[in-house]
């Protein structure tokens, strides 16, 4: 079977460099130039770069939703994420760091090449970007309009079998009831908290900054018991877990059972909270008022010396996209904590930031999604205690 090619066209901007900002990015088929998606989001207050490498993200993206296995060839006028991404520039901007690694993490590595182009020649995607970011102005959300149907003679001249290449060109399929059905076996995400340490009945900041608190007897039994449950459904393949020791032993407790190994992801781990570790939310309020109120309005603010919710979503998106291109069809435990697993959920979603704010995650509960090769993800559980009475 010949390889498809596809070239993403992608372009972000920001009114004010920090301002309002948002991307745009184009697929187009490689040999015939048709548009297959189109990709447009307002972002909030962001820099030109970040924007537009949310833009190379948003763009491959769409592209590995078509066809995971395509060559890419992306075109950008962005001089900056196209010589970093091609490795003759050093990436070193903090916030760059995290996006350039997400992008790389989409396709394989030799999959995608970099192409520089004049800002006249990416129109397109500069108008998607200008769209987004004057639809966020508006206080709504960029919707795409109906990509161009193929031409009747077209349609009746491609072969009728489904595999074939007219089927592949296709637009994307559309998310939610709306869709067709995808025929393929599903990547399954279990996703596990952790079971309980000295610090959760406490309500205490524990993230990865601070101390790396082990299991407490209680959590030592709703581990075992998490194990029990899980064997008995006998589904889980695969046992990755985040580096913390919390999330090893309840790993560790399942995988025994499973007659499995533990697969470390150091994406998985809980965020840092910096100079909240080891505070109640009360006593965070007192010594730091102020950053704790900046914190809570906004995803893009990090606690002192600590690590924004955009930041951990970012590493966390990488770490699922990891998960999902190398246990494609599996059924994959993942040992973490509640900063990511909400992440997981709400990206799922398509849910804002401060929904992390709204979803309840008990100590060993078990929530799962699932992830379709047409890009579509269903949260299937969240929550679930029923294991631990």
């Amino acid at each position: 079977m010949t390889t498809r090619r596809f070239i993403i066209e992608a372009d972000g901007g920001s009114r004010g460099n920090p301002g309002p900002a948002g991307y745009g990015a184009t697929v187009r088929d490689g040999d015939t130039g048709e548009l297959l998606a189109e990709a447009a989001e307002y972002i909030g207050t962001a820099t030109n770069n970040v924007a537009e490498y949310r833009g190379l993200i948003a763009g491959l993206r769409a592209a590995h939703a078509i066809d995971p296995a395509a060559t890419v060839d992306v075109r950008m006028d962005s001089k900056l994420v196209v010589e970093q991404m091609s490795g003759r520039w050093k990436i070193k901007h903090p916030d760059m760091q995290p996006l350039a690694a997400e992008a790389k993490a989409i396709f394989p590595r030799g999959k995608v090449g970099y192409t520089w182009m004049p800002r006249a020649q990416n129109k397109h995607a500069d108008r998607l970007a200008n769209e987004a970011m004057d639809a966020g102005r508006a206080g709504r959300q960029w919707t795409p309009k109906p990509l161009p149907a193929k031409p009747a003679a077209a349609t009746a001249a491609a072969p009728a079998a489904e595999t074939g290449p007219a089927a592949q060109t296709l637009p994307p399929a559309p998310v939610g009831w709306g869709s067709a059905p995808d025929l393929g076996t599903p990547t399954t995400l279990v996703l596990l908290r952790h079971g309980e340490t000295a610090l959760t009945p406490e309500k205490r900041f524990s993230g990865s900054g601070g101390t790396d608190p082990e299991l407490s007897e209680r959590g030592r039994v709703q581990a075992d018991r998490t194990a029990a449950a899980l064997a008995a459904r006998g589904t889980v393949q695969v046992v990755v877990s985040s580096p913390l020791t919390r999330c090893r032993q309840t790993a560790q407790a399942v995988a025994d059972r499973l007659g499995l190994q533990v697969r470390i992801d150091e994406g998985l781990r809980e965020t840092d909270f910096g100079a909240f570790e080891g505070l109640t939310f009360a006593e965070a309020k007192e010594r730091y008022p102020e950053a704790l109120d900046a914190w809570l309005a906004s995803a893009r603010t990090a606690p002192p010396d600590g690590e924004s919710f955009a930041a951990v979503a970012r590493r966390v998106a990488v770490a699922r996209d990891k998960l999902l291109a190398r246990y494609a069809g599996k059924t994959v435990l993942v040992v973490s904590h509640v900063t990511p697993v909400k992440t997981l959920v709400r990206l799922a979603l398509g849910a804002p930031p401060e929904s992390l704010f709204r979803m309840e995650l008990s100590a060993a509960s078990l929530s799962a999604v699932q992830y379709y090769a047409d890009g579509n993800a269903s949260l299937r559980l969240l929550n679930d205690t029923s294991h631990l009475r």
